[in-house]
């Protein structure tokens, strides 16, 4: 697989990295650990070295990248998230970044992962009650101390990365950003990353899976799955939605590929630094994905798409109220 540099950080990873998030967290019950394990170790085996985690994701999900990873430890690099902890109920998400909240989830992701050093460390978002200039700091000192080796922040707005940026360099922002959902192109924060040097990592390249086009308005969740309460995915908008995967499918019809495989090529070619991160629980929807590093869209391709989804309105808020008020700060 052709790899990536994060901007003027030099950081190098793969052009298609993993999101290990389904594997125990949003998506319905929790996949079995072995077959994990397996999925990671697949990934890696086919030319994966970006795996993405988080500690929100729940204890064992660091744990399984972690197991997972251990013998190929010097070749991948490994990103985690803090800034959360857990309510009474093990639900309830709080906000928390001060900074003794930072040094203490980082010893805990650094057993779970079984790490000396964690290689890109994210806040998950923004915490209003901690100045960003706090947070950047104290992960400054973090890779001072050798337990941290890069920054960065996920879902912060633009002037938030530029504070943040300037106590120590940030070398990636995580954001949502697929064909229906863009906004990272009108809002500045992928053209500060462009100025600043900065990388940028796609998660939900796949539209929560709906890009996949196996989604329609007739599709059941299990009820622990958090698409239950997004409001893109009521069934009367994923019925209107259905016209963005329908452009992809054209598309994928030509380049004898699937519309998944179009919809992160698309996003490949945007810019040379950004990395989109599907996750999955099937081998087979994993080589799906590494697949689309080899789908070349031409400028016209590119003309093409954008000209026909400009044309497209897509339904529904991706967040529900409350947690969209977490984001772009």
């Amino acid at each position: 697989m052709q790899k990536r540099k994060f901007g003027k950080s030099g950081l190098e990873v793969s052009a298609i990295g993993y999101g290990a998030m389904g594997l125990t967290h949003g998506y319905g019950p929790p996949t079995d650990k072995g077959h994990a394990i397996a999925l990671i170790r697949a990934a890696f085996e086919r030319g994966v070295t970006f795996f993405d985690t988080a500690q929100i994701y729940g204890a064992e999900n660091e744990e399984f990248v972690g197991e997972a990873l251990a013998p190929f430890r010097n070749e991948v690099v490994i990103a985690t998230k803090f800034g959360f902890e857990l309510g009474r109920d093990d639900k309830q998400q709080i906000l928390s970044s001060q900074p003794e909240h930072i040094r203490q989830a980082t010893e805990g992701s650094l057993e779970r992962l079984r790490l000396q050093a964690i290689d890109l460390y994210y806040q998950h978002r923004v915490d209003p009650n901690v100045p960003i200039e706090d947070v950047a700091g104290t992960v400054k000192d973090l890779i001072e101390e050798g337990k941290v080796k890069h920054f960065g922040l996920s879902e912060a707005g633009e002037q938030t990365i530029r504070r943040a940026h300037a106590v120590q360099p940030v070398t990636a922002i995580q954001s949502e950003y697929s064909l229906w959902w863009r906004e990272p192109e009108t809002n500045g924060v992928l053209a500060a990353c462009e100025e600043l040097g900065i990388g940028f990592v796609q998660f939900s390249p796949l539209g929560k899976g709906f890009l996949t086009g196996k989604i329609d308005e007739k599709t059941t969740f299990d009820s622990s799955d958090f698409r239950n309460i997004v409001p893109r995915f009521s069934p009367e908008n994923r019925k209107a939605n259905h016209a963005v995967v329908d452009l992809l499918d054209r598309i994928a019809a030509e380049k004898r590929a699937t519309p998944a495989q179009v919809a992160l090529a698309w996003l490949l070619a945007q810019k040379p630094w950004i990395v989109p991160i599907p996750g999955t629980t099937k081998l087979h929807r994993l080589e799906e994905n590494i697949g689309a590093g080899a789908i070349e869209l031409t400028r016209d391709d590119l003309r093409r798409i954008d000209g026909a989804a400009a044309k497209i309105t897509v339904h529904g808020a991706r967040y529900p109220e409350h947690l969209q008020q977490r984001v772009g700060r």
